[in-house]
C-alpha cells in the first residue's frame, strides 16, 4: 500500500506551529504527513463579551477616531444636537412653525433670509432624510477626511454645501421667469440638509484615487446626480449636480494624481460602456415602478412592466458583451443609441413647437422619460463612438498570435532552452498550456484560459531586460481578445513590470532555494538530514538519479503505483497547472530521483525540472514530484532531497529549488488586506487535502533562502474570476460535487487527510 512522502515522525520541526499563512503559489507535488505537519488547532472556547467590555473598547477607540476625523465627528455631533433640540429626528421639519427660519431656497432669498444657507445644513425635511443624510455624511466624509486631510475636507464641505445650494437657488430663480412649470414650482420650495456638501467632498476626493477606481467612482457619482435631476428634479438634485460638477473640475486641478477624466485603458472603456448601458436599463425599470415628476413632466409612461423587463434583459445581454469588447455588441448599442438620440431630438423639437404654438396639438408620449433616457443614450453613444477601437473582439475570444498544440510547445521549448527562464518556467511546457509569442519572435508567455481569464504562468520567457515589454504586449493582446490578463507565480522582476503598468501585486508564496557549492550538511542544524542519510545507508537504501523514461517496466510501474495511491487518498482529483505528475516526469530532460532498496523496491520518488539560464545552459533544478510509499523507509524524503543536493552539487550545478507550496508562505504579516485574507482562506481550505503549508514547514529543514513569488492582477474586481480560473487550472477534472464535498469535509484535520 503506497502513499506520498512522509518525513521521519521522530524528527518534527522544532519551530512552533506557524499561524495561518497566505496565498497560492508554486510548489512541489506532495506535501508531508501529519508527522511533520502542525497539529490541528482545538476549537476555541466560546466567549461572551459583556456590555462593559464593549463600552471599554468603544471608549478606547474615540481618541484615535478624533485624531483622524475631527471634522466629521464635530459635524455629526452638531447634526445630532440640532435634531434632538429641534425634534426633527422624529418629526418632519416642515411641520414646525420655525421651518421658514432655517430652511434655504428661493423663498429664503426673496425674503432676505440669507442665514438659512448656514442653518439649513443641520436639519432635514423628514426623519428618514435625517438618518440617511447623517449616515452618508459619517461614512463618506469620514473616509475622505482620512485620505485628504481635515483642512481640505472641511473647506470643501462648507464651500460645496453653501455654494452648491446658493447656485442652485439662483439658477432656479432665474429659470422661474420663463414659462417652465418645473422651475416655477421649485421657486416655491424650501429645503434643508448637508447632502450637497457630502457629495462635493466625494467629488473632490476622486481626484486622489488611482485607476481604475477613480473612473468608477466618478462615473457612478456623475450618473447618480444626472439621473436624479432628469427624473426627479428637486432643489437638492440641482444643487448636487452643480456642486459635483464643480468639485470634479476643481479636485482634478488641485489634487489630481492622474491626468484627464476619461478611461485610460481599453478595459476601463469597456467597463464604462457596460456600466452605462446597464444603468440605463435599470433606470427605465425604476422610473416605471416609482413614477415621479421631473423637469419635463411626469415620469410615468405607457409601457407595461413586461415591455420594460424585456428591454432590460436585451440591454443586459448587450451590456455583458460590451464588457468583453464584442464587435457585434458595439454595433447593437450604437444602433439603439442612434434611435434613442433621434427620438430625443424629435421630443425636444415637438416641445419647442408646442411652446411656441399652443394652438397646435402635438402628442408626445411621456416627454420626461423620452428626454431623460434620450440624454443618457446620447452620452453612451458618444462614449462608444469616441472609443470604438476598444470593441473589436470577434464572437470567438482569442489572443492574436496565440498558439496551442505540439508545434507551439516545440517552439516554446526551443526558446526556453535558449534564453532561459525562472525556476517555474519549465511548467509552461506542460499540457493544457497556450503560448503567446512576442512580436519579435524571441520569447513567449505561457498561459491557460479559464473563466475569461488569461492566466499566465511564471515570468515571460524572453531575453534579459525585455520582461516589461512582454508583459505589455501580452496584456494588450489579451484585452484585445476580450480576456482579463493575470500573472501567476512570477518573480520580483515580472511583478515590478506589472506594478509599473499600474497593476496590483500580492506575494502568494516563497520559492525555497538551496545553494549547492560547498554544501556538506555539517553542523547542528543539519542533524536531522545526517540522521536520514545514515539510516538509509544502514538499511541498504541507495539514491539513483535517472531518466525515468529509460527505466525498466518494473520501476515505472512502482512509481505509478505510488503516485496513484497518493491521488486516491486526497478525495480530490490529481491537481495540475503547477503540480506535475508521472507523465511530466517522463520528459527526457527531467531528472528523477529514486530511493531503492536491495530488493528493487522503490521507497520514494522525486522529479527535478531543469532551470535554464540566459546562456542556454542548465544552472539548477526545481523539485516537482515528491511522493513515498506508505510502508517504506520513513525518512525517505529527507534522504532523497539531501542526496539530490549532493549529486547535483557534484555535477557543478549552482542551486536547486524546492519550489514553493501553493497558498503557503512562512512569514505572515500581523495585518492582512482583503486580498491576502481571501488567499489565506483558500489555502486553509485546501490544507487538509494537500498539506501545502505542512510541506512549506518541511522544506524549512533544509535551511533554504527564500525569494518571493507574486500574483499580479489589474485590480481587485478581477479577483473573483481569477479565483475561479485558478480552481479550474489546478483541478480541471474535479466535479462540482467533489468540490462541494471538499468544502464541507475540509476542516477535520485528521491525519488520514495528510500525506
Amino acid at each position: 500500500m503506497t502513499t506520498a512522502a512522509t518525513p521521519e515522525p521522530a524528527s518534527p520541526p522544532v519551530a512552533p506551529t506557524p499561524p495561518p499563512t497566505k496565498a497560492p503559489g508554486p510548489r512541489s507535488s506532495a506535501p508531508v504527513t501529519a508527522a511533520d505537519a502542525p497539529a490541528a488547532s482545538a476549537p476555541l472556547p466560546t466567549r461572551t463579551v459583556t456590555f462593559e467590555a464593549w463600552a471599554s473598547r468603544l471608549t478606547g477607540m474615540l481618541p484615535q477616531a478624533w485624531s483622524r476625523i475631527p471634522f466629521t465627528l464635530t459635524v455629526v455631533a452638531l447634526l445630532l444636537v440640532a435634531g434632538i433640540v429641534g425634534r426633527t429626528i422624529w418629526r418632519p421639519l416642515w411641520r414646525e412653525g420655525w421651518f421658514p427660519e432655517v430652511a434655504y431656497g428661493v423663498p429664503a432669498l426673496r425674503e432676505g433670509r440669507v442665514w438659512t444657507f448656514l442653518t439649513g445644513p443641520f436639519f432635514a425635511i423628514t426623519p428618514g432624510q435625517f438618518l440617511s443624510g447623517l449616515l452618508l455624511f459619517a461614512l463618506i466624509v469620514g473616509a475622505c477626511e482620512i485620505r485628504m486631510g481635515t483642512r481640505v475636507v472641511a473647506v470643501t464641505a462648507v464651500l460645496g454645501q453653501i455654494g452648491g445650494v446658493l447656485a442652485a437657488s439662483l439658477l432656479v430663480w432665474a429659470l422661474s421667469g420663463f414659462p417652465w412649470p418645473w422651475a416655477q414650482h421649485l421657486a416655491t420650495i424650501r429645503d434643508a440638509g448637508f447632502t450637497t456638501g457630502t457629495l462635493t467632498v466625494l467629488a473632490v476626493t476622486t481626484a486622489a484615487l488611482r485607476s481604475p477606481w477613480r473612473l468608477r467612482v466618478r462615473a457612478a457619482l456623475g450618473f447618480y446626480v444626472l439621473v436624479a435631476v432628469l427624473f426627479e428634479g428637486t432643489l437638492s438634485d440641482v444643487s448636487h449636480l452643480l456642486a459635483v460638477s464643480v468639485g470634479l473640475v476643481v479636485g482634478q486641478r488641485l489634487f489630481g494624481v492622474e491626468p484627464g477624466f476619461g478611461p485610460r485603458t481599453r478595459r476601463e472603456t469597456r467597463l464604462l460602456a457596460f456600466a452605462l448601458l446597464l444603468a440605463i436599463g435599470l433606470t427605465e425599470l425604476v422610473v416605471l415602478l416609482f413614477p415621479g415628476r421631473g423637469p419635463f413632466g411626469p415620469t410615468g409612461g405607457s409601457d407595461t412592466l413586461l415591455d420594460v423587463a424585456v428591454d432590460v434583459v436585451i440591454i443586459a445581454v448587450i451590456a455583458n458583451a460590451l464588457r468583453l469588447g464584442k464587435r457585434w455588441a458595439w454595433w447593437a448599442a450604437v444602433v439603439l443609441g442612434v434611435i434613442n438620440a433621434l427620438t430625443l431630438v424629435a421630443a425636444v423639437v415637438g416641445l419647442s413647437v408646442q411652446a411656441a404654438r399652443p394652438d397646435l396639438e402635438i402628442d408626445i408620449s411621456s416627454p420626461s422619460v423620452t428626454i431623460g433616457t434620450g440624454l443618457l443614450w446620447l452620452g453612451l453613444l458618444l462614449t462608444l463612438l469616441f472609443n470604438r477601437r476598444s470593441f473589436r473582439v470577434p464572437i470567438r475570444r482569442r489572443i492574436v498570435g496565440s498558439q496551442v498544440g505540439e508545434d507551439a510547445e516545440t517552439r516554446a521549448r526551443a526558446l526556453l532552452t535558449t534564453v532561459g527562464g525562472s525556476t517555474m518556467s519549465w511548467m509552461t511546457l506542460w499540457p493544457e498550456m497556450r503560448y503567446y509569442f512576442t512580436r519579435d519572435g524571441r520569447g513567449y508567455v505561457g498561459y491557460q484560459r479559464h473563466a475569461g481569464i488569461a492566466l499566465a504562468l511564471a515570468d515571460p520567457v524572453v531575453p534579459a531586460g525585455t520582461i516589461a515589454d512582454a508583459v505589455s504586449e501580452f496584456t494588450a493582446e489579451a484585452e484585445r481578445g476580450g480576456l482579463t490578463p493575470c500573472l501567476f507565480s512570477v518573480t520580483d522582476a515580472a511583478a515590478e513590470a506589472a506594478r509599473a503598468a499600474g497593476w496590483r501585486t500580492v506575494q502568494i508564496a516563497e520559492d525555497t532555494l538551496i545553494d549547492l557549492p560547498g554544501i556538506a550538511f555539517k553542523g547542528k542544524k543539519w542533524q536531522d538530514i545526517r540522521t536520514a542519510l545514515n539510516k538509509a545507508k544502514r538499511e541498504g537504501i541507495e539514491f539513483r538519479l535517472v531518466t525515468l523514461a529509460e527505466e525498466s517496466f518494473a520501476i515505472l510501474a512502482q512509481v505509478r503505483a505510488i503516485s496513484e495511491q497518493w491521488v486516491g487518498d486526497k478525495g480530490l482529483p490529481e491537481m495540475g497547472f503547477t503540480l506535475g505528475g508521472v507523465d511530466e516526469a517522463l520528459d527526457p530532460l527531467v531528472k528523477v530521483g529514486l530511493a531503492i532498496d536491495g530488493t528493487g523496491s522503490v521507497h520514494g520518488v522525486t522529479s527535478w525540472m531543469p532551470v535554464y539560464g540566459p546562456d542556454g545552459t542548465v544552472h539548477g533544478w526545481t523539485l516537482d514530484v515528491m511522493r513515498r510509499r506508505t510502508d517504506g523507509f520513513r525518512s525517505v524524503m529527507e534522504f532523497m532531497i539531501a542526496s539530490a543536493c549532493l549529486a547535483f552539487g557534484k555535477e557543478g550545478y549552482a542551486f536547486i529549488s524546492l519550489s514553493g507550496a501553493p497558498l503557503a508562505r512562512g512569514d505572515v504579516p500581523a495585518e492582512l488586506d482583503r486580498t491576502d485574507r481571501l488567499l489565506d482562506k483558500l489555502g486553509g481550505a485546501l490544507e487538509p487535502f494537500y498539506g501545502f503549508r505542512s510541506l512549506h514547514a518541511f522544506k524549512a529543514k533544509f535551511s533554504p533562502r527564500y525569494e518571493p513569488v507574486h500574483l499580479a492582477f489589474r485590480d481587485e474586481a478581477d479577483l473573483p474570476r481569477i479565483g475561479i480560473a485558478l480552481t479550474r487550472a489546478y483541478l480541471p477534472d474535479a466535479t462540482p460535487r467533489q468540490l462541494l464535498a471538499a468544502g464541507f469535509s475540509g476542516g477535520g484535520g485528521s491525519e488520514d487527510h495528510r500525506i
